[in-house]
């Protein structure tokens, strides 16, 4: 399924976003009130998600797989861990890359299902 660079950056800031103040911000268009380290976080997943060489094939590259893996990319790839055992504990035991790559795979399938109303900020 094909999806937009903006419908992709949307869904990086969906997936990604840590509370319901930092969503409202971001609804209501408030992007200078959102913190440094989230913005980021958003831009670093962005910018793997246009410029990894596996993010630039033709399938992934303008797809709904693409806008999934720009997000586990990030936090397999990109996102730097303490030591081994806080990444383990991120992305397999529960932790904030588990988390955030889930709600990528839950946006992604609203996506599939309802397209861009699969979205959470529209």
């Amino acid at each position: 399924m094909r999806i937009t660079d903006e419908q992709v950056k949307k869904l990086i800031q969906a997936a990604l976003v840590p509370n319901k103040e930092v969503l409202r911000n971001i609804e209501e268009g408030n992007e200078d009130e959102l913190s440094t380290c989230f913005t980021n976080m958003c831009d670093n997943a962005y910018e793997y998600a246009f410029s990894n060489p596996t993010q630039l094939m033709d399938t992934t590259r303008g797809t709904l797989f693409g806008a999934y893996n720009s997000v586990t990319g990030y936090f397999q790839n990109v996102r730097n861990y303490k030591d081994d055992e806080a990444k383990v504990k991120s992305l397999l035991l529960g932790g904030t890359g588990q988390l955030r790559t889930q709600a990528a795979f839950n946006l992604c399938a609203d996506f599939a299902k309802k397209g861009a109303e699969g979205l959470l900020l529209n």
